[in-house]
């Protein structure tokens, strides 16, 4: 061994190879939890943002739900036979025939 010089086989650094791929080892260990810590964030993040959209959705669909009742319920009295009629005779001047207005014709 040469003065203020130290010899690197001297201290037992033989095993080097060993030591190196054992910190191969664990930096990758280290690199594949943090990776995986990414993706769990990554994916509790859209997670949150589909259900958030989901229940925005479910509110739009509740809302539109109630619309259409609304609609159906506008159609009916729009339609009811007794109204159809009033607005025939009001504004067509539509009557009934009289009974000798009608002719029965045979098939």
């Amino acid at each position: 061994m040469a003065q203020g010089r130290l010899d690197i086989n001297a201290f037992g650094w033989p095993l080097r190879q060993t030591f190196s791929a054992r910190l191969v080892l664990v930096l990758a260990l280290l690199g594949a939890c943090l990776v995986s810590a990414l993706a769990v964030i990554s994916v509790s993040h859209q997670t949150r943002v589909q259900y958030a959209q989901l229940q925005q959705l479910e509110r739009e669909q509740q809302q539109l739900q109630t619309e259409w009742g609304q609609l159906l319920l506008e159609e009916s009295a729009w339609s009811s036979p007794s109204r159809v009629e009033r607005m025939a005779v009001e504004r067509l001047e539509m009557r009934l025939p009289d009974i000798h207005d009608i002719e029965v014709i045979a098939p």
